[in-house]
């Protein structure tokens, strides 16, 4: 049995479905708003490159190796898509990435909710004694995302990998320890309720 096992998650601001082939158009949709495929640091699918995205991440979850979703918006709408990662059911830990969303849902409480959302179901149902947050170092809006719901810097792993330009990329590394998470919930649901005001 894979672990973790799919499973939907859902809240005021957004919720997380299981991954679909079925999604594709209307995640497409969402990679156009704000063309945010075309950051080069980023790894985000354009509308042409969607359908194989969402193979390689459903492959990835066949072989155990990740849990991918879509991010629906408060109406159901395909927002974007995010995953658990690197997943080592031994510890138990896992990473939180391969996160992107559409321009619309920007700088809203979707992506505090969805934070919140697998944070509790990683520490509190699937008993992770850490989670993990990645990014490129010249990823700073994701950076100030990943430092504002709580995560702490684990340091920088150098010349980690390549951008899919082929530039080397530095790796920011965060983490939430399982003795952390009581306080970062009280903290994103302290931020949840300031987007419902």
């Amino acid at each position: 049995m894979s672990w973790p096992e799919p499973i939907t998650l859902k809240g005021e601001h957004a919720s997380l479905v299981p991954l679909s082939v079925s999604h594709e158009a209307e995640l497409a949709a969402a990679a156009d708003d704000g063309e945010v495929w075309r950051l080069w640091y980023t790894n985000v699918p354009s509308r042409d490159d969607m359908l194989m995205e969402i193979e390689r991440r459903l492959e990835e979850h066949r072989s155990g190796r990740m849990l991918p979703f879509t991010v629906l918006d408060a109406d159901g709408i395909p927002a974007g898509m995010t995953t658990y990662m690197n997943i080592d059911a031994k510890s138990p830990r896992l990473e939180i990435g391969s996160t992107w969303y559409a321009k619309r849902v920007q700088r809203t409480g979707l992506n505090t909710q969805c934070k919140r959302l697998m944070l509790e179901h990683a520490f509190d149902v699937l008993g992770c004694i850490a989670v993990e947050f990645r990014t490129s170092s010249f990823n700073r809006a994701s950076r100030r995302a990943i430092e504002r719901i709580g995560a702490k810097p684990d340091g920088i792993l150098r010349h980690h990998s390549r951008h899919r330009n082929g530039t080397l990329r530095d790796t920011c590394v965060y983490s939430i320890l399982e003795s952390e998470w009581p306080a970062v919930k009280v903290h994103l649901d302290a931020m949840l309720k300031s987007y419902a005001c």
